[in-house]
C-alpha cells in the first residue's frame, strides 16, 4: 500500500493531466505506433493495398448482400448473373458509347495544321452526342451489348467450373494454377459468343460519326455480312482473346481468394 507521501504524488499527477493544456496532456501519452515505426512508404503502400481491396471487393459484398437478404437467387453465381443482367446492360451502355468513340478518334493531338479531335475527353464526347443525336444517341448498341453478354455469362461460368471440376481432385478445393488457368481460359471461350455481337454493337455505336447509320440491329447485320462476309463478325477475336486470358485469370483468382478469405 502507497504512503501519503506517494498518494499526494500521484493525486498531484492526475490533476496536472486533467486541467493541464492538450499539449501538456498528450505529452504524456506515447506517441503513436505509425509515427514511430512506419515510413512514409508503407503507409501510401497500405493506403493503396485498402483502396484496391475495396475496390476488387465491393462488387462481392453486392453479392453477399443480396444473398443474405433476398430469396430470388439459387447461389453465387445465378446472383451474379440476374444482377449484370437486369441492372448492367442499359447502365453502362452510354459509358461503353463514349469509350468506344473516343478509342476511334484517329485525330492527331500533336501535328500542327490537323485538325483538332471532335471529342475532347468523355464529358465532351457525351454532351456532343446528346446535342447532335438526342438522348437515344447515348444507347446506341445496347439491344447487341444485351446479346453479346447474356449468353457469354453462361459459357464464361460453365467453362470456369468445368475445367476446375476436371482438374481437382474429388473433395479439394482447386490450386490456384487450376483456377488461373480454368479462368483465362473460360474469358476466351466467352468471347466466342461475344465476338460476333460486339462487332455489331461497335458498327451501331460508330453509326453516327461515319455517316453510316443502320436500320437497326437486323440492318446491321445483313449489310455488313453482304459487304465483308461471315469473317467480319470475328474481327478482334485474337487482340479480345489475348486480353480476356490474363484478366480473367486474376480475376477469377481473386474471386476464390475473397471466397475462402471470408469462410
Amino acid at each position: 500500500m502507497p504512503g501519503p507521501g506517494e498518494r499526494q504524488a500521484t493525486s498531484y499527477k492526475l490533476d496536472s493531466l486533467l486541467c493541464g493544456t492538450a499539449e501538456q496532456w498528450s505529452s504524456h501519452l506515447p506517441a503513436p505506433a505509425s509515427a514511430q515505426t512506419m515510413p512514409v512508404e508503407e503507409f501510401v503502400a497500405g493506403w493503396i493495398s485498402g483502396a484496391l481491396g475495396l475496390v476488387m471487393g465491393y462488387p462481392f459484398d453486392t453479392v453477399k448482400v443480396r444473398l443474405q437478404t433476398q430469396n430470388a437467387y439459387r447461389g453465387i453465381v445465378d446472383c451474379m448473373v440476374k444482377i449484370y443482367r437486369h441492372e448492367s446492360a442499359y447502365a453502362l451502355a452510354p459509358f461503353d458509347l463514349i469509350k468506344v468513340r473516343l478509342q476511334n478518334q484517329t485525330e492527331s493531338r500533336v501535328r500542327l495544321g490537323s485538325p483538332p479531335p471532335r471529342y475532347r475527353g468523355p464529358v465532351h464526347c457525351a454532351a456532343t452526342i446528346l446535342r447532335e443525336e438526342g438522348p437515344r444517341g447515348l444507347f446506341r448498341g445496347s439491344g447487341a451489348l444485351m446479346l453479346r453478354d447474356t449468353p457469354t455469362l453462361g459459357l464464361y461460368f460453365i467453362t470456369y467450373e468445368g475445367l476446375c471440376y476436371q482438374y481437382t481432385p474429388t473433395g479439394q478445393q482447386p490450386s490456384s494454377t487450376t483456377v488461373l488457368v480454368a479462368g483465362g481460359f473460360a474469358g476466351i471461350a466467352s468471347w466466342v459468343t461475344a465476338t460476333p455481337f460486339d462487332v455489331v454493337k461497335a458498327r451501331l455505336q460508330m453509326g453516327g460519326v461515319q455517316q453510316r447509320a443502320y436500320a437497326g440491329m437486323r440492318d446491321c447485320i445483313v449489310t455488313s455480312f453482304r459487304r465483308e462476309g461471315l469473317a467480319v463478325f470475328f474481327r478482334g477475336f485474337t487482340i479480345n482473346s489475348a486480353r480476356a486470358f490474363p484478366v480473367n485469370a486474376v480475376t477469377f483468382l481473386s474471386y476464390e481468394s475473397l471466397l475462402r478469405m471470408w469462410g
